[in-house]
């Protein structure tokens, strides 16, 4: 290196030396070794060059790196994999533990009773649904997808199939409360459990399939033809029925605790049946004792304000639900909506305060009125309350109010177009908010311990 000093320059040579106890250095990623010198001497200073092969050293660094993250990239791909695989592993386990040891991975994946309802294999569950093809999808809820399939004598029954997803965050306590319910409650409004599968670390539960859907499918987002006023007063006192039972003819008192228009199902004949029971709770069974202390569960929109408030559930805390399920039918819009205004958004609040303000007339569909049952369900006080058999018989005298309305109606009239037209016409005035107001003061007017119910 030319060094300008006294307007000479000299030539300086850099030269590494060997000392007594010799160690490698690094040098920004480098490894420096001790070359021999021009007579093969090891001992003597070495001119060290930096030749063109750390540009060669540089660009195999980048390649490494590059290399490198994409094996990050795949490390974490599958780490994630194996996550989901681990929960899905898990939750099986914790059904086992739930439920008991394991008899036999080949025929029964549980210890439950054989008489409780019928074990699947999976691969009848897979033929059934051709391998969970997603052209049988009928829905998809919390717990996964629900599948049509077809079982027995060739797929003679159509049964709607429900699968546990891995990323569900329901999982095998869910999935027992199911089994153990619905296996030993027999209703008309019930849904019913055919059987279940737990092989190779599945969830799967088989039930009666529900040829019209839910009755959510029936109000709102829909193509189906709006149901009449008849039509949906029966659904609810026919889910009413159900869910009545629930407290006085099943073996103890059940809380279902997701009560909502998608968990009513609807049967070929418009039959309602109540669905989903894996969030359910066994009522107390201490006379002294009105509610259960447990974490907060159920539907947003559908939760009982007091429940919500103090993580006290009660029976009660299904007739509030069910009051959104009324107000529903009522205004034929979904109990949450996020694309209106902010006090429109909760169906039950909206609702509750436009019947106060006198202006629930506005938001209903005009043919169904039964206002007064649907805002008695949902007063913000448990006690204040009706009980479910309330309710049903609320809504029973509303229908037989409407019957009979149309009976009037119908005799003296003439059997031609504009006859029928005028009867068709009358039709959603026959039970009218005073009618049916007058109803339910009749009957909760009857309650006479709210604080037992």
């Amino acid at each position: 290196m030319p060094i300008a000093a006294g307007g000479t320059s000299s030539k300086v040579n850099l030269s590494l030396a060997l000392q007594a106890n010799p160690n490698a250095g690094i040098l920004n990623g480098l490894e420096i070794f001790k070359l021999s010198g021009s007579n093969g001497n090891l001992a003597g200073p070495t001119d060290l060059t930096l030749s063109s092969s750390v540009k060669h050293n540089t660009k195999s660094n980048r390649i490494l790196a590059i290399a490198a993250g994409v094996a990050s990239g795949l490390l974490v791909l599958s780490v994630l994999f194996g996550f989901l695989i681990f929960r899905r592993r898990l939750k099986a386990k914790s059904f086992v533990s739930i439920l008991g040891p394991t008899k036999s991975t080949e025929t029964r994946g549980s210890s439950l009773p054989p008489y409780l309802c019928r074990y699947f294999p999976l691969a009848e569950i897979k033929a059934a649904t051709q391998n969970f093809n997603d052209s049988f999808i009928i829905g998809v809820g919390g717990f996964g997808n629900v599948y049509k399939g077809y079982i027995d004598d060739g797929g003679a029954t159509p049964v709607a199939i429900k699968r546990l997803k891995p990323e569900s965050s329901q999982g095998a306590h869910e999935f027992k409360t199911e089994i153990e319910l619905l296996s030993q409650l027999r209703h008309r409004h019930l849904v019913s459990l055919i059987g279940y599968c737990t092989d190779d670390n599945e969830m799967i539960l088989v039930y009666d399939y529900m040829a019209r859907g839910s009755l959510a499918d029936h109000l709102y987002h829909t193509e189906n033809p709006p149901l009449s006023w008849e039509q949906r007063l029966e659904i609810c006192i026919g889910a009413a029925r159900g869910l009545s039972y629930l407290r006085t003819g099943a073996k103890g008192t059940i809380i279902h605790r997701d009560v909502k228009s998608t968990n009513i199902l609807l049967d070929e004949k418009w039959v309602a049946k109540v669905s989903d029971f894996g969030l359910s709770k066994m009522g107390t069974t201490n006379t002294s004792k009105t509610h259960i202390s447990t974490m907060v569960k159920g539907s947003f929109g559908y939760l009982d304000t007091e429940y919500y408030r103090r993580q006290r559930l009660t029976e009660k805390s299904d007739v509030y639900s069910f009051g959104v399920v009324l107000c529903e039918v009522l205004c034929a819009r979904p109990a949450v909506m996020h694309t209106v205004e902010l006090k429109q958004m909760n169906l039950a609040e909206w609702a509750r305060n436009c019947h106060r303000d006198g202006e629930l007339d506005q938001i209903i569909d005009p043919s169904i009125r039964f206002v007064e049952i649907a805002m008695s369900c949902m007063n913000d006080s448990g006690i204040e309350r009706p009980s479910m058999n309330d309710v049903v018989r609320a809504l029973e005298l509303a229908l037989q109010l409407h019957r009979n309305c149309i009976e009037r109606n119908n005799e003296g009239a003439f059997v031609n177009d504009s006859s029928a037209a005028e009867i068709r016409s009358a039709e959603p005035g026959c039970a009218t908010d005073e009618s049916i107001q007058c109803i339910s003061e009749t009957i909760f007017s009857e309650i006479n311990d709210p604080n037992g119910r």
